[in-house]
């Protein structure tokens, strides 16, 4: 990897120094992140609507086990547009086989409930790596940064959690006078009465995962450059080939 082809200052960082440069990483290619993840997510979101008749559970179900698997369209938009360059979908479906299908099962088993996901999920998409170097890679990696990788994960989920509420509030403020909405109707969620607010709520969780799983992903890769820089000197290297280049 030639690590003068950045478009990042690369260097060791803080832990959520870091994650602040994957939010802004996020912001400044958020034209081709959005526009690649959007063309996956809007009909992944409509198929796990369309369970709703089976079960109005399900949907969020099918929404929260997906959203790794949504994750990898995301990394491969920003690994790209941390060396500068750009992401139409069209690359995206060309590389289908390696962003969307590989270590598919893995992706949506264990590897679902792993709390540090963001950080370590660059080895296992970007590094190529199988069987026990994978292994050996995600220890050296993830040592001594796994409260990081779980803070991460813990601050976007209140994130996420809080924009469910507040769009999910959104059916009581515009209600129409009289109808009876209010909080004796919220009261009454979760007893089988409410059909449309469990809808209501799903579409809302499917908004909030929109909007802040490209930021929740971008702040887990740039702690995972944060780490490799300061395990394989990357900000020295930088300096020195953009010096005598």
């Amino acid at each position: 990897m030639r690590v003068d082809a950045f478009a990042i200052r690369l260097r060791p960082r803080a832990n959520f120094e870091a994650a602040d440069l994957g939010v802004r990483l996020c912001q400044i290619a958020a034209r081709d992140v959005y526009t690649c993840y959007l063309a996956v997510f809007v009909p992944f979101t409509a198929l796990a609507l369309a369970c709703y008749e089976i079960a109005d559970w399900l949907p969020a179900l099918v929404l929260w086990w997906g959203k790794p698997w949504l994750d990898r369209t995301i990394l491969f938009a920003l690994s790209r547009a941390a060396f500068g360059q750009r992401t139409p979908p069209l690359d995206v479906w060309q590389e289908q086989r390696h962003v969307w299908w590989s270590q598919l099962w893995r992706t949506l088993t264990f590897r679902r409930l792993s709390p540090w996901r963001s950080f370590t999920q660059p080895v296992y998409q970007l590094e190529g790596l199988r069987g026990a170097d994978l292994r050996a890679r995600v220890r050296q990696i993830r040592a001594g940064r796994t409260r990081a990788g779980t803070g991460i994960l813990s601050a976007f989920s209140c994130a996420e959690t809080s924009l469910v509420v507040a769009l999910a509030s959104l059916s009581f403020w515009f209600a129409p006078q009289g109808s009876g909405i209010g909080l004796r109707t919220l009261l009454q969620w979760g007893t089988g009465s409410l059909g449309w607010f469990d809808f209501a709520i799903t579409v809302a969780y499917a908004a909030a995962i929109g909007f802040v799983e490209p930021f929740f992903v971008a702040a887990g890769f740039a702690l995972y450059l944060s780490r490799r820089a300061e395990l394989e000197a990357w900000d020295i290297e930088q300096e020195f080939r953009r010096a005598f280049a």
